[in-house]
């Protein structure tokens, strides 16, 4: 009879790989979240605006529009609609760039890039997206409102909630370690504790074993059989000497 053989790991990989390759790319989850409120003078900043639609198999189409409020005079100054973005106010002229949605009408996240940020770009920017959700046979129109207060400083400071997550992170780390650490060398000891305890039985076993094995003893002989001697007197003797039956 033949004995089987497991088959190569390299074939049973190769339906998984198969699977992979025919599998259609997903798109990437909606995760809403808050801007940065705090840019460097000189530096970049990127105004955050992200707008996720309720249900993404719904087709749509957004338009995204950026406000800027100094002095409490309200100006427009950054859409972006149809692909194409337009830079509407002449303070900002070279120094926005579109950052959100690429190469698509249906956008959810509708970010702008500030270059070499200055003083004067200090104040509240408003995020408008003006979304058209498209049915079969009629379309719906909302709109979604974010603000962020943006300030500009000469050095970026780490805030109180950053040093703690920081420093939760660091004890989180270590605590792991030593979690693990202690369910090492209890489990070290529990498989020693079996392996000790699996090696006094099997002792036990053969012992029993060599004892079950071993030949019995030669029985003791058997007791020689009793002769009694027949002792005759010297008359008796006698008498049968010299009796002649003839």
């Amino acid at each position: 009879m033949c004995a089987s053989r497991d088959p190569p790991p390299l074939l049973l990989l190769l339906p998984l790989t198969l699977l992979a390759l025919q599998a259609p790319v997903c798109d990437g989850a909606c995760v809403e979240v808050d801007s940065n409120t705090e840019a460097v003078v000189g530096e970049g900043f990127q105004l955050g605006c992200i707008s996720c639609k309720m249900r993404g198999e719904v087709k749509a189409e957004a338009r995204v529009d950026w406000y800027f409020q100094s002095d409490g005079n309200v100006t427009h100054i950054y859409s972006y609609e149809d692909v194409q973005g337009e830079i509407l106010d002449p303070r900002f002229y070279e120094r926005l760039a579109w950052n959100g949605s690429k190469n698509t009408r249906d956008l959810q996240d509708g970010s702008i890039f500030i270059l070499n940020v200055t003083d004067e770009d200090k104040g509240t920017y408003t995020c408008i997206f003006r979304r058209k959700l498209i049915y079969d046979h009629y379309g719906f129109d909302t709109e979604t409102n974010k603000t962020i207060e943006l300030e500009v400083v000469d050095r970026l400071t780490r805030g109180m909630a950053s040093i703690l997550s920081e420093v939760m992170m660091y004890v989180s780390i270590v605590g792991l370690q030593l979690w693990l650490l202690v369910e090492m060398i209890y489990c070290y000891r529990k498989i020693a504790a079996a392996g000790e305890e699996a090696l006094r039985e099997s002792e036990a076993d053969g012992g029993e074993d060599t004892r079950s094995t071993e030949l019995p003893e030669d029985p003791p002989p058997p007791p020689k059989p009793f002769r009694r001697k027949v002792i005759l007197s010297t008359t008796e003797s006698c008498m049968l000497t010299t009796f002649d039956p003839s």
